[in-house]
């Protein structure tokens, strides 16, 4: 018998599957998209805040255990892990999506659209997904069942991360739910080699992908300012300490010193104040102000030195005026930086899944992300998936937090796509250094 029909008795022994195996492909993601809809749909008309996403968990467990898997809950509360072991051996990695709502009406007026209200920080408040939180836990499911379809095909292991409390817990200065999921164990028993993570976003346009080696998004800290003056008649102002004059003087001090003593051409600074809270009387000087806001910068030297000078500002106004304050600042995230190893590798997989001329630069964007922490433990990557749809500006588009903020669902296959490309290159090898 010849050698060719030796071969072709041989492969028609055997199942194909087993003379020819084929690698998993990332196209089998454009199957779930009638199921992200419908995820994302029940996801955004339920929103829930950080730390009290139970009926979100719930969910996510349900759908998780359909695929056969078997999540892990009650991480950092509300949390949320499953693995899924490939057929053969190789890496370990694992896949992010953030699952909380924000303290947001809704006004988008979409069929679906969010009623819900909470209390948030001792205020009633609309609930609603307003940063896009539930696009990525559609997207995450997707890619999940992408995986899990192709099982006997992949090579290593995928533990998919949802993660509560992105945008922090009611309760303020405690932990937001990454640094929670970390310090409960949630890679104890699970090692990843790298994190991978995804943001939607209204600044890029349907179709696009926004990626950058190195820092990213900025570092977030919550600052509070207390003011002690002294209360007196507000027609008798000098019988007292105005502590809203002095807390006014040092809000504009404050943006002087980013205007004048950061060197703002080198790395991007912003001190912002969100509360500015004193009083109950028109005609009473108060005892005492407080003001709360935001820092956000890329470097932790320039970090360091702006918080050093705004004690600074505020002391010196204060003790001018015959008061005095305090500073207080809590860190909520480091700067999320995508590791320039892992970076090499991602941006060729993000190419091949929408196009290289779909893949953009991303400027330095000074919102936050709690991914970093994950980020700070492994190498990690994260990208923007564009949502605002064709036809449309993306620069006066409604932004992410916006009340009005509705992207266009065909993000979810876009971002599926590049995430599920993401991981199956790497758990392939492809892009990893020479040993």
């Amino acid at each position: 018998m010849s050698m060719p029909r030796l071969l072709c008795l041989l492969l028609s022994t055997f199942p194909l599957s087993l003379a020819v195996a084929a690698p998993p492909r990332a196209e089998p993601v454009a199957a779930q998209q009638a199921a992200m809809v419908q995820w994302r749909r029940d996801f955004h008309r339920h929103p829930e805040l950080g730390g009290h996403e139970t009926r979100t968990a719930e969910a996510i467990a349900r759908e998780l255990r359909a695929m056969g898997l078997q999540p892990r809950t009650g991480i950092a509360r509300t949390g949320v892990t499953a693995v899924l072991k490939g057929a053969h051996p190789g890496p370990r990695i694992a896949l992010r999506a953030d699952m909380d709502a924000l303290p947001v009406k809704e006004e988008t007026g979409l069929p679906f659209a969010s009623t819900a209200t909470s209390t948030y920080r001792g205020q009633p408040v609309g609930v609603m997904h307003a940063c896009g939180h539930d696009l990525h836990m559609a997207i995450l499911l997707g890619v999940a069942r992408a995986l899990v379809e192709q099982r006997d095909q992949l090579a290593g292991e995928v533990m998919f991360v949802f993660q509560p409390s992105e945008e922090g817990p009611d309760e303020a200065g405690a932990p937001f739910g990454a640094r929670l999921m970390l310090d409960e164990g949630v890679f104890d028993a699970f090692k990843p080699e790298a994190v991978f993570g995804l943001h939607v976003w209204a600044g890029l346009p349907l179709g696009q992908v926004g990626f950058r080696s190195g820092p990213l998004l900025a570092a977030a800290d919550e600052w509070t300012l207390v003011v002690h003056g002294r209360q007196t008649h507000g027609s008798r102002p000098w019988d007292g300490v105005d502590p809203i004059t002095i807390g006014a003087q040092v809000l504009l001090g404050t943006q002087s010193l980013v205007a004048r003593q950061v060197n703002i051409a080198s790395t991007p600074v912003v001190l912002t104040a969100g509360q500015f809270n004193s009083g109950v009387r028109f005609n009473i000087i108060p005892e005492e102000a407080r003001l709360v806001g935001t820092l956000r910068t890329f470097d932790t030297a320039v970090r360091e030195d702006v918080i050093a000078r705004f004690g600074r500002i505020a002391q010196d106004y204060a003790h001018a005026a015959g008061g005095s304050a305090e500073l207080s600042v809590v860190n909520n995230a480091p700067a999320t930086i995508n590791d320039p190893a892992l970076a090499r590798r991602v941006l060729p997989s993000l190419q091949a899944a929408v196009g290289a001329g779909n893949v953009v630069e991303m400027p330095l964007v000074t919102v936050s992300e709690d991914f970093s922490q994950f980020a700070n433990a492994m190498p990690g990557a994260y990208f923007f998936v564009g949502t605002t749809p064709a036809g449309a500006d993306p620069a006066s588009a409604p932004i992410n937090h916006s009340p009005r903020y509705a992207p266009d669902e065909a993000a979810l296959e876009v971002g599926a796509r590049a995430l599920l490309q993401v991981a199956l290159d790497y758990l392939g090898g492809k892009g990893a250094p020479a040993p």
